[in-house]
């Protein structure tokens, strides 16, 4: 798809600059996005290939390194643009998509219910069930409106990285079942005619009746409540490197901020929703109380919440330097560190997760004394070789007073490694 949009930028309308995401752009955001995207893509693969680079750089390896990645971090940064103007109309149009599906959940309702009162006949559960699930959409559908910018419904549930939590998820989806839950009683009670159903239904509200899923439902809170200080706490604390991203996606649920799928969220995203569907079908059993979620069932989700947080207290770290070797090529002679030559930092978490865009990259910042320098991209086919996770190359420059000085690498989340002596000579 990049290659095809590549090829067609030459003939289609460009849009306007900055992201635009009126209605005079021949295909919008998205389409603007694709296209920067091709077109960044392109370019990395020429310079990788050797192509593009003027005469006026082209002696010097250095020169055209340096050059090269300035060109890349510029289309980048345009990159970026695009994305952030991409994600801002995505998510100002999700509001709907979420009232769409919500009100589609309750077609499903009243069609699963008509079906199954063929032979039995509709009962006043049933008309409680129905209005209970409509009084819940519509009271999403105005949280929808009132959040429009920020994701509709799902604004409760997009982590301050601009990802769906996958702690509030699950909370949310039990504190949205057991409000369904209450409003069936809550209607079946104002319906009742007799004391003695009356009784019962209150009755059913016990916490002897409801104690399995009252548990699970605070600890599942508690839980999406202490993963956000966790998480909160380790950032400042530096032990923890958080990326924003342009948009909260489905996968966010299962997956790390890089995109790898891990087995923390995944075990608590099933297991929750397997019990969330038994409680629901006993919910629709017997209607005439909360729903009682057997202490086995409910145990294994407590089991897994603290599994999804003790990978929460697990994930992460402080990037660090574990040795700085100066960067020889094949036939150079050996000798020590000089100002222009090359320095190679060996080390593990220069690259946080989701940091891996060439627009991250850029930011990264190798502190040589006094001096600062941005670490430059060096593109391959397919991506770049530096910087990379354990490995980052960077000139020494001029302005570095020979002597003992100290190397800092500073990441795209704006961590600091430790400091690492070298020896700088004449």
């Amino acid at each position: 798809m990049a290659v095809q949009e590549a090829g067609r930028s030459g003939t289609v309308e460009r849009p306007h600059g900055g992201g635009c995401t009126c209605g005079d752009c021949p295909h919008g955001a998205r389409a603007g996005h694709r296209r920067a995207v091709a077109e960044f893509l392109l370019k990395r693969d020429e310079f990788a290939a050797g192509q593009g680079l003027p005469a006026a750089v082209a002696h010097s390896a250095s020169a055209s390194r340096q050059w090269v990645s300035e060109e890349l971090t510029q289309s980048a940064e345009q990159v970026a643009e695009r994305g952030r103007a991409e994600g801002e109309a995505w998510l100002g149009r999700l509001w709907w998509r979420t009232a769409r599906v919500i009100w589609g959940l309750v077609v499903a309702l009243l069609l699963a219910q008509a079906l199954t009162a063929v032979g039995a006949g509709w009962t006043p559960a049933r008309t409680a069930g129905l209005l209970a699930a409509v009084v819940t959409a519509v009271a999403l559908t105005a949280a929808s409106w009132f959040h429009r910018a920020r994701g509709g419904a799902l604004a409760p549930v997009i982590g301050e990285d601009n990802r769906l939590s996958t702690s509030r998820a699950v909370a949310g989806a039990w504190v949205l079942f057991v409000a369904y839950a209450v409003l069936v009683l809550a209607g079946r009670l104002a319906a009742a005619s007799g004391h003695a159903e009356r009784d019962a239904l209150i009755e059913g509200l016990e916490l002897r009746r409801g104690a399995g899923v009252v548990t699970v439902l605070a600890v599942v809170c508690a839980i999406a409540v202490l993963v956000r200080r966790v998480v909160g706490v380790r950032v400042l604390g530096q032990r923890l490197q958080k990326v924003p991203a342009d948009r909260p996606r489905a996968a966010d649920l299962l997956t790390d901020d890089s995109g790898r799928g891990t087995f923390a969220d995944i075990q608590y995203v099933v297991i929750g929703a397997v019990a969330l569907l038994f409680a629901a079908v006993r919910l629709g059993r017997r209607p005439d109380q909360l729903p009682d979620l057997p202490w086995g069932l409910a145990v294994v989700v407590l089991i897994s919440a603290a599994t999804y947080l003790a990978g929460k207290y697990a994930e992460g770290g402080r990037p660090v330097i574990l040795s700085v070797v100066r960067a020889r090529e094949a036939g150079d002679l050996d000798a020590p560190i000089r100002t222009g030559d090359d320095i190679e930092i060996r080390g593990a978490g220069f690259v946080p997760p989701g940091a891996q865009r060439a627009d991250r990259l850029a930011r990264m910042v190798v502190r040589i004394g006094a001096v600062h320098v941005h670490v430059p991209l060096v593109p391959v086919s397919g991506g770049f070789s530096n910087p990379t996770d354990t490995v980052l190359t960077v000139p020494v420059p001029a302005d570095v007073e020979p002597g003992r000085v100290e190397v800092q690498v500073v990441t795209a989340a704006g961590v600091e490694t430790n400091r690492y002596a070298i020896d700088v000579t004449d």
